[in-house]
């Protein structure tokens, strides 16, 4: 299969010029590996079957023969044997120049104890996720973010994704490999990803034995409830039963475990400064790594989708969170979301790291619910106090189903997901 480039990849570049080594981490399957191979020199596959215990022992008892080859070299996997991350940190304070080393992990190691120095100044973080739409050649980047940041308002562009497509986008999710396979053979990774999450990676994660059904419920609850600030306790009392008991500590161990496999990423609130004292919720919103993950634990396809618009609206969500995730990190940015205690809210904040700022509402399609989030867009600008802070660069309604991008006589931007870019 032809590599097809990554946002990430000039940010991994420029991150080689500017330290001894780089991590790069992700949810399995992204493409962490296949992307560092791009500018890798020389590589070591710490679980390669046939050598993976002696990479391990080899790490153990010689780590710098496993450092040894031409630069970048990349440690694919390397948590699997974590005394490698202090001999590469060893091993940049004693080479001149940068870009030596490529770490690439799919999970947070199981055991922190052999690791005694955090990397500051040495390692530069990469968090790598699925392909955004952009990434796999099914928008058509016709509206690009950085340009609405620059000041471009003037925007046009047409959403070729009919909803049959649209909800299939949301149920394969963007894992490069599923890209050239046949649709109903594409749908299956999600169900394969998951099953490989509840039988073995979710107990990987930090070493602790955990039941494959309590995790299949756990994650089927959370589905339920994207883009939602629901508790743990809740979560637990949703899937209690009298056969099975939950509490909020269990809920939290499974959760924290699929944290570190990246499995789930829940997003921080946006707290700006407004003009009146508001209250701001600031619990987290939770949401999956990849709107798929979300549908395979519902047990839905394409066709329940367009059935059951609600969970359609749902999920795609989700899945514009991830684009969002992937667009703004390539702009140095990070994405937040936004909730007071008078329930006004957006879905996502894109915050540059010069301050500058857009607000995006995300919407399935249609214009009553259009117009309504422009309106919460219009009403959050309002609240924001000028004085203190920046106007938002733009105002966005991100949709699924509407066929044109455009600018609306109130100045909020209508772009359907199949036109954006970063």
């Amino acid at each position: 299969m032809k590599y097809l480039p990554r946002i990430i990849d000039q940010t991994l570049k420029n991150k080689l010029e500017g330290k001894g080594a780089v991590l790069i981490q992700g949810p399995k399957w992204c493409g962490k590996t296949t992307t560092a191979e791009q500018v890798a020199k020389s590589v070591i596959y710490m679980d390669e079957p046939e050598r993976k215990q002696q990479n391990i022992q080899l790490a153990d008892i010689s780590p710098s023969t496993i450092l040894e080859g031409d630069s970048p070299r990349l440690i694919d996997e390397w948590q699997i044997a974590p005394k490698l991350w202090d001999a590469v940190r060893f091993s940049v304070d004693h080479k001149d120049g940068k870009g030596h080393y490529i770490l690439t992990g799919s999970s947070v190691p199981a055991d922190l104890s052999e690791i005694s120095h955090s990397g500051t100044g040495r390692f530069a973080w990469l968090t790598m996720r699925n392909m955004s739409l952009y990434e796999s050649n099914e928008s058509s980047g016709e509206v690009s973010i950085k340009d609405l940041f620059e000041g471009k308002q003037d925007i046009n562009g047409t959403n070729n994704l009919n909803i049959n497509k649209l909800a299939y986008l949301v149920c394969r999710g963007g894992w490069p490999d599923t890209l050239d396979l046949k649709e109903d053979i594409a749908l299956e990774t999600a169900y394969d990803y998951l099953d490989g999450v509840v039988n073995s990676d979710i107990s990987r994660a930090d070493d602790i034995t955990r039941d494959p059904e309590r995790a299949r419920r756990i994650m089927k609850s959370y589905a339920r409830h994207q883009g939602t600030q629901i508790a743990y306790t809740e979560i637990a009392n949703d899937i209690s039963t009298n056969e099975l008991n939950f509490t909020d500590e269990t809920v939290a161990s499974y959760l924290k475990a699929l944290k570190k496999i990246f499995v789930v990423e829940d997003m921080l609130s946006w707290n700006p400064n407004l003009r009146s004292k508001t209250y701001i919720r600031t619990t987290d919103t939770r949401y999956f790594s990849d709107s798929a993950i979300a549908a395979a634990s519902l047990g839905v396809g394409p066709k329940d989708l367009i059935n059951d618009l609600n969970t359609f609206g749902l999920l795609f969500e989700t899945m514009c969170i991830r684009d969002l995730r992937v667009y703004a990190e390539g702009l140095n940015g990070t994405l937040y979301h936004y909730r007071d205690r008078t329930g006004l809210e957006c879905d996502a904040v894109i915050h540059l790291r010069n301050g500058e700022y857009g607000l995006i509402e995300i919407k399935l399609g249609g214009d009553r619910l259009i117009s309504e989030g422009s309106s919460n867009l219009l009403k959050l600008e309002s609240l924001i106090d000028d004085k203190k802070m920046k106007k938002p660069s733009f105002k966005m309604i991100l949709t699924g189903t509407d066929r044109y991008a455009y600018r609306r006589p109130d100045g909020v931007l209508v772009v359907p997901i199949g036109c954006l870019k970063e």
